[in-house]
């Protein structure tokens, strides 16, 4: 029978799955039998996020703290669609950037090109010198981006040609190009990824949903196919609670089996697992997850002076707008200064929206963004600082419980002061010895410090597993056919 159709039994016979139960308890409740019960519960444990206890007698216990239902699902479920919300209003408003800068840098230069030209060639006189020419500096600037725009390979305009690429090759140049931007070369950051670092900061790098359940594949072989929960948080730095349902998912997928040892160890088994074409099973084992501590990532992940270029680029267009408000240059105010015969003093046409107000916000907006988002690092250091701090905890317990050494207090508080840079409460501490399953033990001298049996137990289990683990299990037997010999 499938653990989908046994779980299914399970579910309908199981009158209440929040109390302890036995593989025998569900089997006699289900008619089932015990090998079908127990790949049931191995499903239900994975979909339902069971838990697995031990008795002293060596019984493995199954327990389902939430019954047969998801309450998570709905905080998930709520925390993806603001997840999938945030992303959509960052992708519009980095298109919007985009498109801003395009329509700034391009269509206000032609504008102003034109009106100058205008200027230029209606001429009042030759005894006074050009009001467009006083604008003319800023105008090549604006050309100049205009021309950069027009003609950056990653421009919606652009229509140029890759150097020693032809058209028809267009692909291989961005093949080039991405190999280039992967191995981190800072020239080939385009201007508009440039402004969109400065205004939303660095896009992170998109996680593998696979990344967890490989490093645990590699441990395991590494490992001559048995693991434990330490191993698995040693190289995932998952705590207990989301390692032990991942272990039960992993056994459905790869034909893993659970075992009790008599002093009460959980060993998960997997020896297909180790089956290899190699000559020899020789798959390192992966490195702990305290050796890529979380990292706050940076402001904006540019360069200085590419950071300095953008905050003068969009300081002249702030100040700039800001110049035209405050003399009220409306577009029809424009038309009457390049008349023939300007007036002295131009009229009150109202506020100027199109060069003014619009262009005056928007700049602004590129500066308090960043702003707002310095203002948040606090938050987002303190989250960092945490999480390492329990990395630390967690490398600290399984360096010594597995050797049946106590933990101290102090050096938990150690860790946790190191990492955080600052004190921690009794309530932090005791809250992280708890995920771990560790009780309080008082030492010869009446220091407090933490013992961890169940992962004291597990370490004596798989040493003895793997101690009698055969290599036989790594082999391939004798080819007896190849279809390319």
């Amino acid at each position: 029978m499938k653990p989908e159709a046994a779980a299914k039994i399970l579910q309908r016979t199981l009158k209440d799955p929040t109390k302890p139960m036995t593989v025998a308890d569900a089997s006699v409740a289900s008619g089932l039998s015990q090998r079908d019960t127990e790949a049931g519960l191995t499903w239900l444990t994975s979909e339902y996020r069971g838990h697995l206890r031990v008795t002293e007698d060596g019984d493995l216990v199954h327990l389902f703290p939430f019954g047969f239902e998801k309450p998570w699902e709905v905080r998930e479920r709520f925390a993806r669609i603001l997840s999938a919300a945030g992303r959509g209003l960052l992708g519009a408003g980095r298109f919007v950037v985009r498109a801003w800068l395009l329509i700034v840098m391009v269509g206000y230069a032609l504008v102003f090109l034109a009106l100058i030209l205008a200027a230029t060639f209606a001429r009042q006189s030759d005894d006074r010198e050009s009001p467009g020419l006083a604008i003319l500096g800023g105008l090549l600037r604006m050309i100049g981006d205009a021309l950069f725009w027009t003609f950056h390979p990653f421009s919606p305009l652009y229509v140029g040609r890759r150097y020693g690429y032809t058209d028809t090759d267009d692909s291989a140049w961005r093949r080039a190009h991405a190999r280039r931007m992967r191995a981190g070369d800072p020239t080939q950051v385009p201007f508009y990824e440039k402004v969109n670092r400065f205004v939303f900061g660095p896009t992170p790098k998109p996680v593998d949903p696979q990344a967890a359940r490989a490093l645990i594949l590699a441990e395991i072989r590494a490992k001559k196919g048995r693991v434990g929960l330490a191993d698995v948080m040693r190289v995932t730095g998952l705590p207990r609670e989301k390692a032990d349902p991942l272990m039960a998912k992993l056994m459905l997928d790869h034909e893993g089996t659970v075992d009790v040892s008599e002093s009460g160890g959980i060993v998960y088994r997997f020896e297909a697992l180790r089956r290899t074409a190699a000559s020899e099973e020789a798959t390192p084992p992966p490195p702990p997850a305290w050796d890529s501590p979380a990292v706050l990532p940076p402001l904006t992940g540019n360069s200085g002076g590419a950071n300095v270029g953008i905050i003068f680029l969009n300081g002249f267009n702030l100040l700039a707008s800001a110049w035209i408000m405050h003399h009220g240059l409306t577009l029809s105010n424009i038309a009457l200064l390049f008349s023939k015969h300007p007036p002295p003093v131009l009229p009150d046409s109202g506020t100027p929206v199109v060069l003014g107000l619009v262009p005056f916000i928007f700049s602004l907006a590129l500066f308090v963004l960043p702003a707002a988002r310095a203002g948040l690092r606090m938050r987002a250091a303190k989250q960092v600082a945490e999480e390492n701090a329990r990395l630390g905890i967690l490398r600290e317990v399984l360096a010594r419980a597995p050797k049946g050494e106590p933990v101290s207090d102090e050096t938990l508080r150690t860790v946790y002061r190191v990492a955080t840079g600052h004190e921690p409460s009794s309530k932090e501490i005791t809250k992280r010895v708890v995920d771990l399953g560790g009780d309080v033990d008082t030492g010869p001298e009446g220091q407090v410090r933490y013992r961890f049996a169940d992962l004291e137990a597990e370490a004596e289990a798989l040493e003895d597993e793997r101690a009698r683990a055969l290599e036989s299990e790594a082999r391939l037997g004798k080819v007896v056919f190849a279809s390319d010999q």
